[in-house]
């Protein structure tokens, strides 16, 4: 089974790409993705291949590895104080907002979730 590394994967469109070991970019679909798994560029898989209609097609992706990020890679601590105040600056408004019986916009709530998982990220003991 051919293996390889997560080149990029974006759920909300479904699809990404995984980089072989043979240097080859294979077409990543949501379909060969398990359930629930959460898919990261730098992921060692392993998976099927099959020719599709524009190139080659992972099928059935297994995590093989996922990667760490090195200690020394997180934000610096003020950093990220600094970041969280202003995420509860941002959430306080969207709250403000939803509190208003008013629908948070599509680009600021991708804004809120994009610094959201930046903050977890920075702050998960595992990473």
């Amino acid at each position: 089974m051919p293996t390889g590394k997560v080149k990029w994967y974006d759920p909300e469109r479904g699809f990404g790409f995984v980089t072989s070991d043979d240097g080859q970019d294979v077409f990543l679909p949501s379909s060969a993705v398990p359930a629930g798994a959460a898919v990261r560029p730098g992921m060692r898989v392993e998976f099927g291949i099959a020719e599709g209609r524009r190139g080659l097609q992972a099928l059935s992706l297994r995590v093989v590895e996922t990667p760490t990020i090195a200690r020394g890679s997180r934000r610096d601590p003020e950093e990220l104080a600094s970041l969280i105040e202003d995420l509860i600056k941002l959430l306080d408004g969207v709250g403000n907002q939803l509190r208003r019986g008013r629908v948070v916009e599509e680009r600021r709530a991708e804004k809120v979730a994009a610094v959201l998982r930046a903050v977890a990220e920075d702050l998960d003991p595992e990473r």
